[in-house]
């Protein structure tokens, strides 16, 4: 992609201060579509629920699934929020470069997010500190140390080294995905508007791929929430 993106150099006069506003404003937009469909979600709410509350109901069971499946209901409810907003924004960021991306002076304005691999290390990393807060929160200092030496005190350093390597491929799994996926829709698309026969040649395999790219954007946000469940589970149950 021979495109760059618009930065803000040495933002509010700091001179290591610098901001990726494609990153800003598709963050800003993703999060309002998030909060579009939480509102939406909640008004006119019936008893006998039809069309976009069946949704939104089918939403919050399938994330009780992932929750549930990790630990127990008593101790996971709480994390049905986190899981709800978790897979929610992911998804709708990994489809934000689906569906059009927009280059503006040369900057890549319009893209997916996710496709930045800063913004998904931030999120990874928010998770994995998410999840040492409630292991110390629910099983106290002492219980939620006692994690690192077991079973055998030896495996303190490796210990550390998995929470390193949990938020690197946390991040860097979705990041590659979605990334890859762009990549691929914007060679599609540079073919397409070459000519007549690179619009006839580019099209169905752009609609295919874009196809395909939503089914990993779904995919992509089910692990990253399973994941984070698992990683949670691992703080806060005592069993494992």
């Amino acid at each position: 992609m021979d495109h760059g993106a618009p930065i803000w150099n040495d933002a509010f006069g700091i001179s290591w201060l610098d901001f990726n506003l494609s990153n800003v404003l598709m963050m800003f937009i993703a999060s309002l579509i998030v909060f579009i469909i939480g509102v939406a979600a909640t008004r006119n709410m019936q008893r006998k629920p039809t069309g976009y509350q069946n949704f939104i109901e089918w939403l919050i069971d399938f994330v009780k699934g992932i929750i549930g499946s990790n630990m127990d209901w008593r101790t996971g409810k709480r994390f049905l929020p986190l899981g709800l907003t978790l897979f929610t924004y992911i998804f709708v960021a990994n489809m934000l470069g689906v569906i059009l991306m927009v280059v503006v002076g040369n900057d890549l304005w319009w893209k997916s997010p996710t496709s930045d691999a800063g913004i998904t290390l931030t999120l990874a990393t928010m998770v994995v500190v998410l999840s040492h807060y409630y292991g110390i929160k629910l099983n106290g200092v002492k219980e939620y140390g006692k994690q690192f030496v077991r079973p055998l005190p030896f495996l303190l350093p490796f210990k550390i080294i998995e929470e390193f390597a949990n938020t690197l491929t946390l991040g860097l799994r979705l990041y590659g995905n979605i990334f890859a996926g762009e990549v691929l829709l914007t060679m599609l698309a540079a073919t397409a508007v070459s000519g007549f026969g690179g619009f006839f040649g580019a099209a169905i395999p752009m609609l295919a791929w874009q196809g395909f790219s939503t089914f990993i954007g779904f995919i992509q946000a089910f692990i990253f929430t399973m994941l984070t469940m698992v990683y949670l589970s691992h703080k806060v149950s005592t069993d494992h």
